[in-house]
């Protein structure tokens, strides 16, 4: 079993920037995938970027060139680094692992742009 802990939100002024982190307690190495998710109060769960065993890298169009996953399989971390934040990324923020042995979410983190 694997357990996904979120840490790094909070408050932010618009165009502030924010790192998210996804520690495992288990190996990400044998991770087909890992993603960070946003939901926002009452709307969907939304895919925001995915980072592939082999490194390779997508993006939803709402972050592409604000946010960067990236991933440290020495640390079994994975992290979004978050620039130019708008209040419409006010969400809560949750990293998924997609393994072999299972589908993994984490309890998610607060972001909150406001000034």
């Amino acid at each position: 079993q694997v357990q996904l802990v979120e840490s790094g939100g909070g408050l932010v002024q618009p165009g502030g920037s924010l790192r998210l982190s996804c520690a495992a307690s288990g190996s990400i190495f044998s991770a087909n995938a890992m993603y960070w998710y946003r939901q926002a109060p009452g709307k969907q769960r939304e895919y925001l970027a995915l980072i592939m065993k082999g490194g390779s890298t997508t993006y939803a169009d709402s972050v592409t060139g604000r946010f960067t996953i990236s991933r440290d399989n020495t640390k079994n971390t994975v992290y979004l680094q978050m620039n130019s934040l708008k209040p419409e990324d006010t969400a809560v923020y949750y990293c998924r692992m997609l393994a072999t042995h299972g589908d993994y979410w984490g309890q998610g983190t607060q972001v909150t742009v406001s000034s």
